[in-house]
């Protein structure tokens, strides 16, 4: 399938044949009748859409989430992304948010931007709605509408970045409570990422790949990196990147306790390629080096 390059606004309002009423953010409606069956298009701005799915039953192992309401899926510029509409499905409906990185620029919210990392989640990744919870995503779709619709000013463009990143922390908000509500999912996903991160470290998949990063791991319970990196720091409080890192430390501390191992091989076992990264690592999250450590607990 041809990819559709929407680098602006204006060119993915024309696809749809939307009216474009700002060059560098938009509202756009998808009511049934608007828009293409399939697609694929290569966003340059980010998007914020909210789409129906009623009678929506998401199944994740043995529970089964019943939100009638809605969901709302993000894109970051630079993803390429493909819609295919379900054969016999109901005829889709959405409301937009788009909105340029050019619009953000020497605002707050540009310097923020990226902790909002739900733009990056994958499709199947999806914030599920409450009903309540989509009154207030539709509330400040609304009032950005409206403001798009009035005469540009000197406050449009605060009014309506104000109201974009009230937008964004409430979606921040509502994932963190869709994280609590399926905890059921969350436990199985961290059980699994326990069991991958012990065998990586115990069987020497270290020595030959390297140090483990958060993209093997969410690529193996088939998550993305940021949903994945997100659904750790809500069960643990740490960072995907720094459990990682605890755990390499909790090895290596137990490896210190052999006389028999170096320094050099404790370093290849979990996967530094040379002893002085991983002694800097090691002072790093100790205060002393691997042979100081040694001295203490001998």
């Amino acid at each position: 399938m041809e990819i559709y390059e929407a680098d602006t606004i204006d060119k993915y309002n024309k696809y749809f044949g939307f009216e474009t009423r700002h060059p560098l953010v938009g509202i756009v409606k998808f009511d049934g009748d608007t828009g293409r069956a399939n697609h694929c298009m290569h966003f340059g701005f980010y998007a914020l859409f909210l789409k129906k799915t009623s009678g929506c039953k998401i199944n994740y192992g043995k529970t089964t989430y019943d939100f009638d309401d809605e969901t709302v899926v993000s894109f970051a510029p630079g993803q390429t992304v493909g819609i295919y509409n379900v054969e016999d499905g109901p005829a889709p409906e959405a409301i937009g948010l788009l909105f340029h990185p050019d619009f953000l620029h020497r605002t707050p919210l540009a310097q923020k931007i990226s902790q909002y990392s739900f733009f990056s989640y994958a499709s199947n990744e999806a914030l599920h709605l409450s009903a309540e919870e989509r009154e207030i995503v539709q509330d400040y779709v609304s009032k950005i509408a409206r403001e798009l619709q009035h005469p540009i000013d000197r406050f449009s463009k605060s009014l309506i970045i104000s109201n974009i990143e009230v937008l964004l922390n409430y979606c921040m908000r509502f994932y963190e409570r869709q994280f609590i509500t399926r905890e059921e999912m969350n436990n199985s996903t961290m059980s699994r990422f326990e069991s991958l991160l012990d065998e990586y470290l115990d069987n020497g998949k270290a020595t030959d790949d390297g140090i483990p990063t958060v993209k093997y791991f969410a690529d193996k319970v088939c998550l993305s990196s940021n949903y994945f990196g997100d659904l750790v720091k809500a069960e643990t409080g740490k960072s995907a990147k720094e459990y990682i890192q605890l755990k390499m430390l909790q090895y290596a501390k137990s490896a210190l306790h052999d006389p028999r191992l170096s320094t050099k091989q404790i370093a290849e076992r979990i996967g530094f390629r040379y002893p002085q990264h991983f002694i800097r690592f090691f002072k790093k999250q100790t205060g002393v080096t691997p042979r100081e450590y040694r001295l203490q607990i001998n």
